[in-house]
């Protein structure tokens, strides 16, 4: 299994396929969109592939590779997954696929377009399966700079420019990288001692083992950490970014960023905040909590204002993630397991989410819920799609939000009980500003002015299939998510097990 380098394939393919482009004529549009959806249709089999033979009774990192690079520095392109990276990396790849064809109509010079949106998935793709902080960090980087491109380019002019919203979530970006090369040179220069210095995330682990990182170093380093994966994760305050950047992104990189870029900051926070810093997360976990209450009823408040779809949507998705920040407050394996399940599931219905506001926005040019109305009548396809993601917000039984959801309620009570009721109460904003879209956008009476609008089809369906399928399928079978993600926590609980205790300095206050 670890001799075939699947891994490098599938990060490969993208910039492959970028680079088959590259040599494409402008015109070629038809061709350019084929061969886009042909190589992330490939990219989505061998990560399905991957899913599937991955064998989560060993757990562990599997289907590795390891090759020496900058020897000095002890850089190496190292790739694996295990029961938390495997999920996101087959989250990417079915975004990806969907988003190709959520862009299959646009006309605006195709050709730079979709070799961007290639190179965006590379970089995305990168991030969950290196195991060297080094490569992690160029892989975010690249990540970066085609979504500045994409937003100033092909992105809406709705209610903030384009130019606003680009430049807005660049820096952010931006800052929060910068913030995390700072405790990960810190962290690198700490760990061991010179001569033995490395990147590897597996051997940066063993170090608070062996005892190279005081308590204070990694208080100190976990805090610049937090802010940059925090930033990313659009963690109350640092949040504002990240609505106005799905306000001006064009469709497709709406559903990356809500998808799956937002996820490399929880993923970051669980593979070197916890892994390697566990005493600084410990410390600063109540605080966390605390800020995840506030992204959830804040975000969630503000979402009822709000009458533009995808400003809805976008402060849907800073409230959804204080969810995922208070299971991993909750240093437990409940907890984690649910936040890390509930990344996955909030990508699939929030890409689903910004496929459908795309569609009808392509058609329509009409955001403001004030100006749809009836919609189901004209388009039901679409309607399905807008159903199926405002259900699954709501943590619908039987659709892919309940299980990780419950599990993270679960997890968070038994350590922070009143952190944990006030945000189940988020519940109630939630389904208030869900069934508020729902209604507005897709039901009442017929409207005539709007019965020149087709309905989705052939190509445009495929977001639909795709993620819709996915949605119901780990809703109703959710062991098919959970049982990966579960076993591999199960290794992290003597970890866990460790930081339990409450930081004295912080007290019992945060109960």
């Amino acid at each position: 299994m670890n001799d075939f380098p699947l891994l490098t394939i599938i990060l490969l393919l993208p910039v492959a396929g970028a680079v088959i482009l590259a040599f494409m004529p402008p015109l070629a549009a038809k061709g350019i969109k084929v061969i886009a959806a042909a190589i992330m249709g490939a990219v989505a089999l061998l990560a399905s592939y991957a899913y599937w033979r991955y064998d989560f009774t060993a757990g562990g990192m599997q289907f590795t590779q390891s090759i020496p690079w900058i020897a000095d520095l002890g850089v190496s392109y190292s790739v694996g997954v295990d029961g938390v990276s495997l999920p996101f990396l087959l989250l990417t790849a079915l975004i990806g696929f969907s988003a190709v064809f959520a862009s299959w109509n646009l006309e605006q010079r195709p050709k730079e377009f979709f070799i961007l949106l290639l190179i965006l998935l590379a970089g995305v793709t990168g991030t969950f399966i290196v195991r060297d902080l080094f490569i992690f960090l160029l892989f975010y980087e690249l990540v970066v700079i085609p979504i500045y491109i994409m937003v100033i380019i092909w992105g809406s002019t709705k209610r903030v420019s384009k130019e606003y919203a680009g430049m807005k979530l660049t820096i952010y970006l931006l800052l929060g990288s910068a913030f995390m090369l700072v405790g990960i040179v810190a962290l690198y220069l700490n760990a061991f001692p010179e001569g033995a210095r490395t990147f590897s995330m597996e051997l940066l682990a063993k170090a608070h083992q062996l005892g190279h990182l005081s308590e204070e170093f990694q208080i100190f380093s976990f805090f610049l950490l937090l802010l940059g994966f925090g930033s990313l994760l659009s963690m109350w305050p640092f949040h504002s970014w990240s609505p106005d950047g799905y306000a001006g992104a064009p469709t497709a990189v709406s559903m990356i960023h809500a998808g799956v870029l937002k996820k490399i900051g929880g993923y970051g926070l669980i593979r070197i905040g916890l892994l390697v810093l566990p005493l600084g997360m410990k410390f600063w976990a109540p605080l966390i909590a605390g800020l995840a209450v506030v992204n959830v009823l804040y975000a969630a408040f503000i979402a009822l204002a709000q009458k533009d779809l995808k400003y809805v949507i976008g402060y849907s998705s800073v409230s959804h993630m204080g969810y995922v920040l208070i299971g991993l407050a909750a240093l437990n394996g409940v907890g984690i397991s649910g936040a890390v399940a509930n990344m996955f599931a909030h990508g699939i219905m929030s890409a689903l989410f910004f496929a459908m506001i795309g569609y009808v926005y392509e058609k329509t040019h009409v955001r403001e819920m004030n100006g749809l109305g009836g919609l189901a009548h004209q388009m039901p396809r679409v309607a399905v799609g807008f159903m199926l993601a405002g259900m699954a917000s709501l943590g619908l039984p039987g659709l892919i939000s309940f299980v990780p959801e419950f599990t993270i309620f679960v997890g968070s009570f038994s350590r922070y009980p009143l952190f944990a009721v006030l945000a189940i109460a988020g519940i109630i904003f939630t389904a208030l500003y869900v069934l508020r879209l729902l209604a507005n956008v897709l039901f009442g009476p017929r409207r005539q002015e709007l019965d020149h609008y087709r309905d989705a089809r052939g190509p445009e369906l495929v977001p639909l299939l795709v993620l819709g399928t996915v949605l119901i399928a780990f809703g109703l079978f959710p062991n098919l998510l959970m049982q990966k993600i579960s076993n591999e926590v199960q290794n992290m609980l003597p970890l866990l097990a460790s930081l339990q205790d409450a930081p004295a300095l912080w007290g019992g206050i945060w109960r």
